[in-house]
């Protein structure tokens, strides 16, 4: 594991600007779908992508990253209208979008500073995200905001950082790739995406009459019970850096017959237990993990190519903090392997005749871990012309901007560490009481081959109720 070590720099902005689609687009009134517009969809994702400056690009070198890229954003509206609109909300909290051209956010700037200053490991938490990606006052709302804000800073040394907000409503993270691909498609001279943009929200709608006929306890309320809800103050960001040697070594710790699981499944079932214990959570007390389940091609017919709305669910494993702790890592991969089932046609449904029955709830927040494999969706596959991205991912770990569920979330990024290993980030954000025994019990298990349980004399984990 690897982490990178913090680094302050100036970035000089101009003022944000509205761009507006190239050609004229129809003013109309879209319709969400009813998974798009769920109380846990109602927020903004960042995203950023790192350039190097490439020397074997020809004309690249004369090309301004801002001015191509500002200049796709305009042609790349005209099939991704809706972006420039802005979202309304009605009866029954029924979230549409009006397509009023308004446009999306952009900012030009500069820093002083070049990629190789970031580190051997690109990865969260960036320094001075807060500038690579500023927030401008009122753009981060639900509705009558912006639903996309673009901001390129030019680096000294010829690169260029991409940074993206986008709202969740509009698309979940495989929709909004297909529009950066687009865009990046546009920036190099396509005249059109060669995947046309789909909305078709209706597919995803509920039934009439709408019912309820799968169990989804994501959207349980857990029992909000004193410890089980993160502590916002005090937070500390830190990503931790994990080699193909070091999923070997986890491994090891798994029994013998369930060593042929997925790594994403054995990765997050170590991170999901050692992050209990350093949370030190009452034994009694009811932990989620969730992940995430692309419904695209499940849905009869399956979604057409093109579609960019949220087309995924939520999927749960459940325990209690002590179980969790004090039984081997077989038992919190069990459940990991079990939550990744399927997702079912008849499921979507439900979800979607939940969130009308239900009023669109959010996901049970008290103690959940959220995570969300990011390896292959393509970030980091987005060439505007200079090339792949050394960074395409997730700006942060945490979830957004909502302030309930900071520091629940991580993601799986692709990456590479300075040495050129392949090998995947994960950011963590934990309350500074936890982090620090979160990675000793991580290096424990990767160089020691140790399994450290809760009734070690040299660890207390978990608290006894009062």
């Amino acid at each position: 594991m690897e982490t990178q070590e913090s680094l302050v720099f100036t970035v000089i902005r101009r003022s944000p600007e509205l761009i507006t689609p190239a050609k004229p687009t129809p003013h109309e009134y879209k319709l969400l779908s009813d998974i798009d517009d769920q109380e846990s969809l109602r927020f903004h994702v960042s995203v950023i992508q790192i350039y190097r400056k490439k020397n074997d690009f020809g004309n690249v070198l004369k090309m301004d990253p801002v001015k191509v890229i500002r200049n796709a954003i305009s042609k790349t509206l005209v099939f991704y209208y809706p972006f420039a609109g802005r979202l309304r909300e009605g009866a029954g909290r029924k979230l549409g979008v009006e397509c009023t051209g308004e446009g999306v956010l952009f900012i030009e700037a500069d820093a002083d500073v070049t990629v190789d200053q970031f580190g051997g490991i690109l990865q969260p938490p960036f320094p001075c995200l807060d500038q690579l990606l500023f927030h401008v006052p009122g753009s981060a709302g639900v509705v009558n905001c912006p639903l996309l804000l673009i901001q390129v800073t030019r680096l000294k040394c010829g690169g260029f950082i991409c940074a993206l907000r986008f709202h969740h409503a509009m698309s979940d993270t495989v929709g909004f790739v297909q529009f950066m691909k687009a865009l990046a498609e546009i920036a190099r001279g396509a005249s059109a995406p060669s995947v046309l943009p789909v909305w078709r929200r209706e597919l995803l709608n509920a039934r009439d009459p709408p019912r309820i006929t799968c169990t989804h306890h994501e959207y349980d309320n857990a029992a909000d019970m004193k410890g089980i809800i993160i502590p916002l103050q005090d937070m500390v960001h830190r990503s931790f850096f994990f080699t193909r040697t070091d999923i070997r070594a986890l491994r090891r710790l798994v029994p013998p017959h369930l060593r042929t699981c997925s790594t994403f499944e054995v990765l997050t079932a170590f991170l999901w237990r050692s992050r209990t214990r350093c949370l030190q959570l009452y034994s009694e007390e009811e932990v989620r993990m969730l992940c995430i389940a692309d419904a695209r091609t499940i849905i009869n017919p399956p979604l057409p190519e093109g579609y960019y709305g949220n087309a995924f669910a939520y999927r749960v494993a459940l325990s209690t903090a002590g179980k969790l702790c004090e039984n081997p890592i077989g038992y919190a991969l069990e459940l990991v392997k079990k939550a990744k089932e399927d997702v079912t046609e008849e499921y979507m449904k439900s979800l979607a005749d939940l969130m009308v029955l239900r009023e669109r709830p959010h996901f049970g927040v008290a103690g959940t871990y959220l995570v969300a494999d990011v390896t292959r969706i393509g970030l980091g596959e987005i060439d505007f012309g200079w090339g792949k991205p050394a960074y395409g991912g997730p700006a942060r770990g945490g979830m957004g901007v909502i302030p309930e569920v900071a520091g629940m979330a991580s993601f799986y990024i692709p990456s590479r560490n300075k040495k050129g290993e392949q090998g995947i980030v994960v950011p963590i954000c934990l309350p500074a009481f936890a982090v620090e025994n979160f990675a000793k019990e991580l290096d424990g298990m990767l160089k020691n081959n140790i399994d450290l349980l809760v009734h070690d004399s040299t660890s207390v984990y978990i608290k006894s109720a009062l």
